[in-house]
């Protein structure tokens, strides 16, 4: 079958990613008064957050809607498992 690669995503969850998703509103440079939704979505560290800073420094250095408000949400995909103590046993006849 030849060599295969896991993707960059995969690797990057096994060295501490986890999915972040930020909701961000915004002004619109047209109509201050009216706020933008957008979501921003990749892989990033908790809890520095480096890719979405750098997101959002490009934002404020490119575009030209100010933002109002980033809320933010992280999960780690790859974690450990859980393991529960069992008190009891079962048996099925």
């Amino acid at each position: 079958m030849g060599d295969t690669m896991a993707s960059k995503e995969f690797l990057k969850q096994l060295h501490g990613y986890g999915l972040t998703t930020a909701h961000i509103l915004y002004r619109r440079p047209d109509h201050p008064w009216l706020l933008q939704s957008y979501l921003w979505q990749e892989y990033d560290l908790h809890p520095h957050f480096p890719e979405l800073n750098k997101f959002l420094g490009f934002w404020r250095e490119k575009l030209e809607g100010p933002l109002h408000s980033v809320t933010v949400a992280h999960s780690r995909l790859i974690k450990p498992a859980e393991i529960k103590a069992v008190d009891g046993m079962f048996t099925l006849n």
